[in-house]
């Protein structure tokens, strides 16, 4: 999955839930029971699952272009900063 489609599965997920969510508690609410509305809920977050979990087609729109390892060879790493040195007073230590 490339990072579009992480951030279109993100997305997908908290629509799906919310809508869910939603729909349970009008459910349950117009028929008067909690079962039905946890039943309609929990189907919702199967059905969630089931579209945002695996590595469907849709979500490799935009692959990454990896380098070649002879080309990645050519291009400097980056490097880590070094840490400079602290310009701090040393503490004092209190001797008893």
């Amino acid at each position: 999955m490339d990072w579009q489609g992480q951030k279109l599965s993100e997305l997908l997920m908290q629509v799906m839930l919310v809508g869910f969510a939603i729909s349970a508690f009008v459910v349950g609410y117009s028929m008067g029971s909690f079962q039905m509305m946890l039943l309609v809920y929990a189907g919702g977050v199967i059905l969630t699952t089931l579209v945002t979990v695996p590595n469907w087609p849709f979500f490799n729109r935009h692959p990454l272009k990896w380098l070649d390892p002879s080309e990645a060879e050519r291009h400097p790493k980056p490097r880590q900063a070094t840490p400079t040195p602290s310009k701090k007073k040393p503490s004092k230590t209190h001797q008893k």
